[in-house]
């Protein structure tokens, strides 16, 4: 069902998704919950494979972050899941129930807790290694206003790549 692949084997498919969404998927105990997000990097830093991840203060998903120092990416290669994307991307799980509302299954991950979406193609699962939260003062100031006017900033997280893995068509 799934093949392992080297995490950067489909990098260009990844980040031509992720404008566009991709599902960020977090484990707190019991509680899964999934987002889309839009912006993100894969590559490589302290000699690892990373994926950094932006989340902000006010997201659901940033508690769940916090207290499980993990996460998976779950990306659609097809065109599929537009609108459970759209939806994951304006409703908060404070809420809904999202996996419900959307019909999405929640698969096992192979090396984290974190489950992925079984609805996906592509596939990477990743432990924190490394949170910073953004500081305002040095950032662009065109940037501040354009993407912070109301003040909620992100949080970013490197997340090392543990496993990376596609579905078998």
């Amino acid at each position: 069902m799934f093949k392992d692949i080297h995490y950067n084997e489909y990098t260009k498919e990844f980040l031509e998704q992720l404008p566009k969404g991709v599902f960020l998927t977090v484990k707190d105990g019991e509680k899964i919950n999934t987002m889309t997000i839009g912006w993100g990097n894969i590559g490589v830093i302290w000699s690892k494979p990373i994926i950094t991840v932006a989340v902000r203060y006010s997201r659901y998903t940033y508690d769940f972050i916090n207290h499980s120092d993990e996460f998976t990416i779950s990306i659609p290669l097809n065109g599929q899941l537009k609108k459970e994307l759209g939806y994951c991307g304006t409703k908060s799980g404070r809420d809904v129930d999202k996996f419900k509302e959307c019909g999405l299954s929640a698969v096992k991950g192979r090396e984290v807790d974190t489950p992925v979406i079984g609805e996906c193609d592509l596939f990477y699962e990743c432990k924190v290694v490394y949170k910073q939260a953004m500081e305002p003062a040095t950032l662009d100031q065109i940037i501040d206003e354009k993407c912070y006017s109301n003040h909620d900033y992100h949080v970013l997280y490197y997340g090392e790549i543990v496993s990376s893995y596609i579905k078998e068509k």
